[in-house]
């Protein structure tokens, strides 16, 4: 009796092993946190191990020390002494100045748009919910440009700017330092909270809204006490989300803040990188990646751990608009001044200066299309041809899009399979393992994440068993394949979270029922999951590829010089004084973009919204 006993314990044992490797759900999930670990707690422990190994070129100031050993040298140069103060304390405060300040700005705007496009009646919503994501399409750097352009005097500039030309002279402290880095970037990160909010605004039920109006509550009530506790994950999720890229953000900082001398944590970051101080550099990304995990432990806490909200029943899903009576005028009066501003005239500043043969002079005789399709001429920029002529352009537009559209496939399709994990597995701790793995490139600034590849493909990493040599990590640096794997990787965050957005939208009993039928997992997904994701999967997809086309600090110190993209190209026109062949590019970048996302939205239903 006890050994039947035993024999059915042990076939139990055995048949429950025996569906769990066979389970598709738990072959992805062993392969994504495979994935996911070599992927990014491999390159994360090499760069804590950083920080404490002392490098060879740093021996003669460790007395007794040899290179290899281990030290805290670096943490306690970075936080206690001499050079502290410059090096991180000072940048810190700027940084967490800026994020603050624009993270605040950005959701006030943000919200308040969102609001006015999805609850009002607001008229020409089709021509705003495009005009309002104008800004996600334009990097942050080139609108930093045209702030310039607008602002720059001869003091600090060089050359005057078009306030200066018509009389008005700005002052120094609007041109370039924190209030011209948060104004820049608050037009830029606007647009993040906007499709985040709008998104959520879209769940809520307005019978919620109608049932505290019957019980008598006025709008400001039902505001606090009804809408606002709905949309607070959201909320909470784009203060995350942009406090997080204000804080990692290099462009911006380094194009309006390096010429007086305004350095955030980003730009110092960067100039360690460059200075070849690869473990300070480390040391700052960590303290960088402290700081968003404790930004996020708060968010947990304010919002609690519960992120869904039953906001759709059973009985009606309906979304009311409220009038805007005789306010309407001015609201959309407002909204089409701020698109001027923010959307409009920087692109038109930009066109204006690629068509300035010598900057901050206005009269028609300087107008030319030189530096689009011009020879190069000796007495402007050495010679240097318009960009069309230029015989690296195609190569440098070949690099580009060859790069966002291997990078945007192979991110979104991966993050549609992890999102099918998380989705499927969300109260399991196997979904929850993935998508707090997925989560963690997020974290680390992208400037960062970039020098972290850097370390670990730039030499070989291999053993030797019995004889046979096994490679882990090879020499990539300078390939293709380096900024197509440190993209991806990067993009996981958005692309599974637009995954996860697709599935949940996809009911598990359609799957069942196909399951009863006998239809096995890939048949299920080729024939129920895929053809309900096709709209989500390129709504994805084009989130990835707008955040890869623009893409600079990820890439900056990766790309050699075959394998250039248009945002180096611009930039490396910038840093060399040659504005105008900076805007060119950053035009063709932003028409590159533009046209793409209007053909998947208008023939293959794509909407970027989707994703958030």
């Amino acid at each position: 009796m006890k050994e039947s006993r035993s024999y059915s314990s042990v076939r139990r044992t055995k048949n429950w092993v025996k569906n769990g490797i066979r389970s598709p759900y738990n072959i992805m999930v062993a392969a994504a946190v495979a994935a996911l670990a070599c992927l990014v707690i491999v390159p994360l422990i090499e760069m804590v191990v950083t920080t404490f190994k002392l490098a060879a070129r740093d021996v003669r100031r460790v007395e007794g020390a040899q290179a290899g050993d281990w030290s805290l040298y670096y943490w306690k140069k970075l936080l206690c002494s001499e050079v502290s103060q410059n090096m991180l304390y000072k940048p810190l405060m700027h940084s967490l100045l800026i994020a603050t300040a624009v993270s605040v700005l950005s959701i006030g705007l943000g919200g308040a748009i969102a609001w006015l496009m999805v609850r009002s009646d607001l008229p020409f919503k089709k021509f705003f919910s495009l005009a309002m994501i104008v800004p996600y399409m334009i990097p942050s750097w080139c609108k930093s440009m045209a702030w310039i352009a607008v602002f720059k005097t001869a003091r600090i500039g060089g050359t005057q700017g078009f306030l200066s030309y018509l009389g008005l002279e700005p002052p120094d402290w609007l041109a370039y330092g924190p209030i011209a880095i948060i104004c820049v970037l608050t037009i830029h990160y606007y647009a993040y909270a906007y499709l985040l909010i709008s998104a959520s605004f879209r769940s809520i039920n307005s019978e919620l809204e109608e049932m505290g109006e019957i019980l008598g509550a006025g709008k400001l009530l039902m505001l606090r006490k009804i809408t606002f506790p709905l949309v607070m994950p959201a909320i909470a999720s784009s203060f995350i989300l942009i406090f997080s890229k204000a804080m990692g953000t290099f462009g911006v900082p380094a194009f309006l803040g390096l010429k007086t001398g305004y350095y955030t944590i980003s730009t110092m970051l960067y100039t360690s990188i460059k200075q070849q101080q690869t473990a300070m550099a480390f040391s700052i990304s960590l303290i960088l990646i402290g700081i968003a995990a404790v930004i996020i432990f708060i968010n947990q806490q304010v919002i609690g751990t519960r992120k869904s909200y039953a906001t759709i029943g059973g009985k009606g899903g309906r979304s009311n608009v409220l009038s805007l009576n005789k306010w309407k005028p001015m609201v959309v009066g407002l909204l089409f001044l701020f698109l001027g501003f923010c959307v409009f005239l920087p692109i038109g500043i930009l066109v204006l200066q690629s068509l300035m043969l010598k900057l901050g002079d206005y009269s028609p005789s300087n107008f030319s299309l030189h530096y689009w399709v011009g020879l190069g001429k000796p007495d402007i920029f050495y010679g240097e041809p318009g960009v069309f002529r230029n015989p690296q352009f195609l190569q440098v537009l070949g690099n580009s899009l060859k790069l966002v559209v291997v990078a945007s496939l192979v991110a979104t399709v991966f993050g549609q399979l992890i999102g099918y994990v998380t989705s499927r597995g969300r109260q399991l701790k196997s979904g929850k393992l993935v998508e707090q793995l997925v989560f963690i490139p997020y974290l680390i600034p992208s400037i960062a994440f970039g020098a972290m590849y850097l370390s670990m493909f730039s030499v070989e990493r291999a053993v030797t068993f019995a004889g046979l040599k096994v490679t882990f990590f090879p020499v990539l640096y300078g390939s293709f394949l380096l900024l197509v794997l440190v993209t991806v990787v990067k993009n996981l965050p958005f692309s599974s979270r637009a995954g996860s957005a697709n599935m949940m939208q996809i009911n598990v009993e359609l799957e069942e029922a196909a399951q009863i039928e006998n239809a096995g997992f890939i048949t299920r997904f080729r024939r129920i999951v895929f053809p309900l994701s096709k709209g989500g999967f390129m709504s994805g997809f084009m989130l990835i590829f707008m955040a890869v086309m623009k893409e600079l600090d990820l890439l900056v110190i990766l790309i050699s010089p075959n394998t250039q993209t248009l945002p180096y190209m611009a930039y490396s026109y910038m840093s060399g004084g040659m504005e105008q062949f900076s805007n060119v590019v950053a035009i063709i970048m932003f028409v590159v973009v533009f046209v793409i996302y209007w053909i998947a939205n208008k023939f293959f239903n794509a909407d970027i919204t989707q994703g958030f």
